[in-house]
């Protein structure tokens, strides 16, 4: 199994591309389950679980092909299946996204119930009691999810009990086909849900709101081709700027939008970086500066993201002062405070709050990721640590990050998959 080899200890500095963000990729990949054309989705990160969800769609019936430069080209217009299986979904809980389409379009879909990450529940029943909503007949038996529209289904209005983003798009999905209006309330406002929303957009449907916690789709009967270019990964970015920031560095970003980590770049002014933005760049400096600790609360967009929330405890382990860090979104995200314990780090747990008190040098230790954004943090850990870090278990980082290794190598670090 690989594992990553870091020597700590060296200030970051360049500038990198940061990919296409997952997160964005993952539902319009889904999403083209929909269309009666061919298209082209480009800016697609090179990841684990975009691969995942290309082998699904290729079990269920779809051609896809990738071009040199990673651009996806999907023609999923003679169907062959319709069933997501367990091999598959228990891989990447984001596979449930298939289950809207199919749905919309098709009237049917057996898909399996959800895997992933192991950071707490995160379950499926505001999609299936959304769709039941809309007219569907669903079922929940052996592990999966049983669902059957025969007459199509139908516009409605449906209130989330609470913010989720899976959700949100899933139901987005199946409301464009369902006959009339469907009103999705109290709905996810991430830059991801939008970029569906405008991929959408782009190939015929009739979507407004999104961005905004109330999503209007009205039903329409056919989706055209596309070629479309997706958002860049807001997570990939907010990770190597916690990087700079944690080896006292100096790294730049570029094919960004700054405007959408207001949150994350707020912190980072907290913390001392000195931070330039331009149009599509983000430029930090911590020369010379240990960061200052920061409190964080997580919350869903624009609030501070529970995906950077790891990360950015990781510097808080460094930093000068005392600090806490509350977890809203997912009651199981403090994992790896035990590992980051491990390379000296002050910090203990109290329910969905860690106090975190800064120490001047972490070590290096074997430690062992537990979930991807977890697995980012022992990284950041290992780049300002004295000595030899080595991360186990990095699968976990290859799920969501395209070329890690690679990319910090290129701002300096000492780092190698071994």
């Amino acid at each position: 199994m690989q594992k990553l080899w870091i020597k700590g200890g060296v200030p970051l500095e360049g500038e990198i591309r940061i990919s296409g963000a997952k997160n964005a990729a993952l539902p319009i990949l889904a999403a083209t389950l929909l269309l009666d054309e061919p298209a082209t989705i480009s800016n697609i990160p090179h990841l684990k679980d975009v691969t995942t969800i290309i082998e699904l769609l290729g079990i269920l019936g779809v051609k896809v092909t990738l071009d040199e430069s990673f651009s996806v080209h999907v023609d999923a217009s003679d169907l062959s299946s319709f069933v997501a299986p367990y091999e598959l979904v228990k891989t990447m809980r984001a596979s449930i996204l298939v289950l809207g389409p199919l749905l919309s379009k098709y009237g049917q879909a057996d898909v399996s119930l959800p895997g992933g990450c192991a950071i707490g529940s995160r379950p499926v029943d505001l999609h299936i009691n959304g769709m039941r909503a809309m007219g569907a007949e669903i079922e929940v038996e052996d592990g999966y999810i049983h669902a059957r529209a025969k007459n199509g289904l139908k516009g409605t209005r449906i209130v989330l009990n609470t913010v989720t983003v899976t959700g949100t798009e899933n139901l987005m999905m199946a409301g464009v086909f369902a006959k009339g209006q469907t009103i999705l309330k109290n709905a996810a406002r991430e830059p991801e849900v939008v970029d569906l929303a405008n991929f959408l957009k782009s190939v015929g449907a009739d979507i407004e709101g999104a961005g905004t916690d109330t999503i209007v789709i009205n039903g329409v009967t056919r989706l055209h081709s596309s070629h479309y270019s997706i958002l860049f990964d807001r997570i990939e970015a907010a990770t190597y700027l916690a990087a700079g920031a944690i080896t006292g560095g100096c790294v730049k970003l570029k094919d960004v939008e700054p405007e959408m980590m207001a949150a994350v770049l707020e912190k980072l002014s907290e913390m001392g970086a000195e931070l330039t933005i331009e149009e599509r760049a983000i430029q930090l400096d911590m020369r010379g500066k240990r960061p200052k600790a920061v409190d964080i609360e997580t919350a869903p967009y624009p609030g501070f993201p529970t995906d950077a929330q790891a990360q950015f405890l990781a510097v808080n382990a460094i930093a000068e002062g005392v600090s806490t860090v509350k977890e809203t979104i997912f009651e199981n995200r403090f994992m790896h405070v035990q590992e980051l314990v491990r390379m000296g780090a002050d910090i203990h747990v109290q329910g969905n709050i860690a106090v975190c008190k800064g120490i001047e040098k972490l070590h290096g230790a074997p430690v062992m990721a537990t979930d991807l954004r977890a697995s980012a943090s022992l990284v950041l850990a290992g780049l300002a640590a004295e000595g030899e870090t080595i991360v186990d278990r990095i699968y976990h980082i290859d799920r969501g990050y395209s070329c890690l290794d690679e990319k910090l190598a290129q701002l300096g670090a000492n780092i190698r998959r071994i």
